[in-house]
């Protein structure tokens, strides 16, 4: 946790190996250092769904926001328009509603 107060950031993405532990853990005790965490839900696993949904909740109870891999990079990149060669592309390239989305854009764009 040193190296991360170092930084001087009050928010956090978590993501991890394993949901419950890798991802709980930090997740909790930074809640509790007072950050404000965000899970990216889709970036972990564990070993069945009961397990996934228990540990969820409980950090979601505990105040982290829970978020999908989608979400988190719509939300730091802002505005595909600015950039329709970088992320844009990644996202039309793995998301084919997206690419759509972005030529619909195009056309009406003129």
């Amino acid at each position: 946790m040193k190296a991360v107060k170092a930084t001087g950031t009050k928010q956090l993405l978590i993501a991890g190996v394993v949901t419950d532990v890798c991802v709980a853990f930090p997740t909790l005790s930074a809640l509790e250092e007072g950050y404000e965490v965000f899970v990216v839900t889709d970036a972990s696993g564990t070993f069945n769904q009961t397990t996934r949904d228990a540990s969820w909740s409980r950090m979601e109870q505990a105040g982290a926001q829970l978020m999908n891999w989608f979400s988190v990079g719509c939300e730091l990149h802002r505005d595909w328009r600015n950039d329709i060669e970088g992320f844009g592309g990644i996202l039309a390239k793995h998301l084919p509603h997206y690419a759509n989305l972005m030529q619909s854009y195009g056309a009406q764009q003129g």
